[in-house]
C-alpha cells in the first residue's frame, strides 16, 4: 500500500495515510455489501464477521465484545513510555434500522424484508474500516506515532445505546481521546460540518397506558372518556412541558403513536401512546422525567383516567470538545484545505456517542454525503436513504490524517515524528 509523499495544496509536506485506488474500491463494495445485508441492534453477527475477517487479514487481532457483536482493535501496542500517551479511538455504530429499503432500482439495496441501512452506519463503519486498514500499514512502516483502537459499536439505535456494552467491556481502558463521523445528506461530499459544544440532543422513549372502566359513546358522563383523555395528553403535554422549562432548553415531547378502541359507539377502556422526549441541554434533560410525567399525571386525573407511565431513559446530548473539535479541523484542511470545512448546527437526533465523551475528551463530525448540486433530500431515516460513496475517501482520510496529527502532538520531547 503505497502513501503520498507528494506536497499538499497549502505548500506543506504532504500527510501520509492517503487512500490507494485499489482500498477505495474494495471500501465502496465493502459498503454495499453491509447495505445490502442490515441487521439490527445486537443482532449483527454476519457484520462483525464481515469487519472481523478484513481486520484479520490485515495482520490484526480483533476482539468481538462478550455479547457477541460488535468488536474492538487495536493497531500498535501501549508501551512503558506510552503511559502518558493514552490511546485515540475511532468508534463506528454497526446495526441498521427496521424499515423497508425503497430504493428499488439500486443493485444494492436491501435484501432483507423490513431493515435498511437507513441512517448512513454501513458508511461509518467501512470509515473506520478503512482509516484501520491505513494506519496498520502505516504502523507496520513506523510511521504511527501512537496506537489507535478501532471501535465499531452494536446498537447505537437501541436506547440507551451500546456504547454503554462497550464501555463495560473495556473499550475505553486506555483512551483519552475518541472520534466519530455521521452522515449529513445535507452537506455536501467532500465536506464536513463541525460544531463545539453540543452538536446532538437528549433523547429518551416514552410510553404510556390510559385506562377506565370503558362504556358507551351514548353516556360518556358516565364513564372515563378514554379517547378524549388521550387526545388531551396528545396536545396539552407537550404545552405543558414547554412552559415549565427553559424555552432555550428546547424540551420537547413529540409522538409517534396512539392506539386505542375498535368501535366508533364504544368507549373503549385503555388507550397507549409513545413517543419521544428531546432536549438540547443536559441540565433541563436531567429534569424531564419529572417535569414530563407531572403533567402526563395533570391530565389523566384531569379526565380521571389511570396513567402508567414508562419513562425510559436514552442518551445525553453529544458534546463536543474544543481541542478535539480542532482536531478534525485541521485534519481536514491538511486534506482538502480550509473551505472543506464548515459550521453545522445542533441537532434534535440523539447518538449514544454521547455516553463516550462521558467517559473521555472527544468529538464527532458530520460528514457530507450528499451529491453536489443534489436538492431532492435523501433524509436520514428514510427508505431512500443513500450517500455520495466518495464520502467513504473523505471520512477515511480525515480519520488518518487526526490520528497522525494528534500522535505528533502527544509525542514525548525530542521524539521524530512519521
Amino acid at each position: 500500500m503505497s502513501q503520498e509523499s507528494e506536497v499538499d495544496r497549502t505548500g506543506e509536506a504532504a500527510l501520509p495515510g492517503t487512500l490507494p485506488e485499489a482500498l477505495r474500491a474494495e471500501l465502496v463494495e465493502f459498503r454495499r455489501d453491509l447495505h445490502m445485508h442490515p441487521e439490527l441492534g445486537n443482532q449483527e453477527f454476519r457484520t462483525t464477521a464481515a469487519i472481523k475477517g478484513r481486520l484479520e487479514k490485515a495482520g490484526l487481532q480483533p476482539r468481538v465484545l462478550d455479547s457477541g457483536t460488535g468488536l474492538v482493535c487495536d493497531i500498535g501496542e501501549i508501551g512503558e513510555q506510552d503511559g502518558e500517551r493514552p490511546m485515540l479511538a475511532l468508534r463506528a455504530d454497526i446495526d441498521g434500522l427496521p424499515i423497508p429499503d425503497t430504493k428499488s432500482e439500486c443493485p444494492y439495496s436491501s435484501t432483507v424484508p423490513d431493515r435498511a441501512h437507513a441512517c448512513g452506519h454501513d458508511v461509518h463503519t467501512t470509515v473506520v474500516l478503512g482509516a484501520g486498514l491505513v494506519l496498520a500499514e502505516l504502523h507496520k512502516q513506523g510511521r504511527l506515532p501512537r496506537p489507535v483502537r478501532l471501535l465499531f459499536q452494536p446498537a447505537e439505535e437501541v436506547l440507551p445505546g451500546g456504547a454503554l456494552d462497550v464501555i463495560k467491556c473495556g473499550g475505553l481502558e486506555g483512551v483519552g481521546r475518541i472520534l466519530a463521523v455521521h452522515c449529513d445528506p445535507k452537506v455536501d461530499a467532500g465536506k464536513i460540518g463541525l460544531r463545539q459544544g453540543p452538536i446532538t440532543s437528549a433523547c429518551d422513549r416514552l410510553e404510556i397506558a390510559l385506562d377506565g372502566p370503558g362504556g358507551h359513546t351514548a353516556r360518556p358522563h358516565l364513564t372515563t372518556d378514554l379517547v378524549t383523555a388521550a387526545a388531551r395528553v396528545v396536545t396539552d403535554v407537550p404545552a405543558i412541558v414547554a412552559r415549565r422549562a427553559d424555552a432555550r432548553s428546547g424540551l420537547s415531547v413529540t409522538w409517534g403513536r396512539i392506539e386505542s378502541g375498535h368501535a366508533p359507539n364504544v368507549i373503549p377502556q385503555r388507550a397507549e401512546l409513545s413517543g419521544t422526549v428531546r432536549c438540547l441541554n443536559l441540565d433541563t434533560w436531567r429534569q424531564a422525567p419529572d417535569l414530563v410525567v407531572a403533567a402526563i399525571d395533570e391530565i389523566a386525573n384531569l379526565h380521571r383516567a389511570k396513567s402508567e407511565i414508562n419513562y425510559v431513559r436514552g442518551v445525553p446530548p453529544v458534546v463536543n470538545d474544543p481541542e478535539s473539535t480542532e482536531l478534525l479541523r485541521g485534519a481536514m484542511t491538511a486534506r482538502r484545505g480550509a473551505d472543506s470545512v464548515e459550521g453545522t448546527e445542533q441537532s434534535l437526533g440523539g447518538e449514544d456517542f454521547s455516553w463516550y465523551l462521558e467517559q473521555v475528551s472527544g468529538a464527532m463530525a458530520r460528514l457530507g454525503t450528499r451529491h453536489p448540486g443534489d436538492r431532492i433530500g435523501r433524509d436520514l431515516h428514510q427508505g431512500d436513504f443513500d450517500v455520495d460513496e466518495s464520502a467513504i475517501t473523505v471520512g477515511v482520510e480525515l480519520f488518518t490524517a487526526a490520528a497522525l496529527l494528534d500522535g505528533a502532538a502527544q509525542q514525548p520531547a525530542g521524539a521524530v515524528s512519521p
